[in-house]
């Protein structure tokens, strides 16, 4: 069965800059793609391509087996996007907004107001459905922009920063919308925040200068930080002090480093497992800690180290 999302060698340019530089990549049903990358590494870019927005030099998207180029109106029925910034008409209402989209459709009657409404409850934007567009937060904005992707209930979702000026709260009930809906679709968000990754994505991509440099499960790139399988100590600064001689002394520990709230063993290999001699030390010395953990990596740490000029293409 075909990927609900194929991007085959999607490569743009304006002027003198490689915006993106064949990028290539599927989505499955189930699947939530965050396409992560810092500002100007070509994320909305080619988030435009794929949705048709915008023509790309060379390469393609399908949607659902339909290529944007050769039938964009067929691929663009399946799918719900949100670009970047949300845009909308200021003057209009969300209510009169989403009819003005409900129509487009080809939604009327009951059944375009079965949509806006179901539309309007999952995004939570009942309270301010009669004001003008122009007077909302910008949080409720989004939420408007969200709205209308949402509004023919898409098999494929692409969103280019959803949570972008919500709240804590508001980006709390986004991500919980889409945790529900992902068993249904495929979904592609594109962000620079890093804990969306951890907090609705089964997969990721990082886009760096136009190219993807790193494609896995968070679990995965996770385990490329430098930190991966590293013990953390909590302690006091005494009680770290007394034991970082030791510490360093054991087998398969590279290094040991002092952290604003205790130790970081470092293993000599990612892979290797240190906890269970740590802890033995740790109780023989009969030192009082307050927790020692394995530290599965940071994704910050990845992100940085493949987005500057160290990182690599991805595997």
């Amino acid at each position: 069965m075909a990927a609900m999302i194929e991007v085959d060698g999607l490569s743009k340019r304006f002027g003198g800059i490689q915006a993106v530089n064949d990028v290539s990549f599927q989505v499955e049903r189930g699947e939530v793609l965050g396409f992560l990358g810092p500002n100007g590494a070509g994320k909305s870019t080619t988030m435009k391509m794929i949705t048709g927005f915008l023509e790309p030099d060379a390469g393609t998207a399908r949607l659902d087996g339909f290529d944007i180029r050769e039938d964009p109106i067929a691929a663009r029925r399946r799918l719900g996007y949100m670009p970047e910034g949300a845009p909308s008409y200021h003057e209009m209402t969300p209510l009169s907004f989403l009819g003005f989209i409900a129509g487009i459709r080809g939604f009327s009657g009951a059944k375009a107001e079965e949509r806006i409404t179901a539309a309007a409850e999952q995004t939570q934007i009942g309270s301010v459905l009669y004001q003008p567009i122009d007077t909302l937060s910008r949080g409720f904005k989004r939420r408007v922009g969200l709205a209308q992707a949402l509004l023919h209930d898409p098999d494929i979702l692409v969103l280019d920063e959803p949570t972008d000026g919500l709240d804590p709260n508001q980006k709390h009930e986004v991500r919980t919308l889409i945790q529900e809906m992902a068993a249904r679709k495929a979904i592609v968000i594109s962000t620079h925040i890093l804990e969306e990754v951890d907090a609705v994505c089964t997969r990721a991509i990082i886009i760096a200068r136009g190219r993807i440099v790193a494609n896995g499960t968070p679990e995965e790139l996770e385990s490329r930080s430098e930190r991966h399988m590293g013990i953390v100590i909590t302690a006091t600064r005494e009680t770290c002090e007394q034991m970082i001689a030791d510490l360093d002394a054991l087998d398969g520990v590279a290094g040991v480093e002092m952290e604003p709230r205790g130790l970081f063993v470092k293993p000599t290999d990612r892979g290797h497992d240190i906890l269970d001699p740590v802890r033995v030390l740790v109780r023989q010395r009969g030192l009082s800690v307050s927790d020692i953990r394995i530290e599965h990596g940071r994704l910050e740490d990845v992100f940085r180290d493949v987005t500057t000029s160290r990182g690599g293409e991805a595997p």
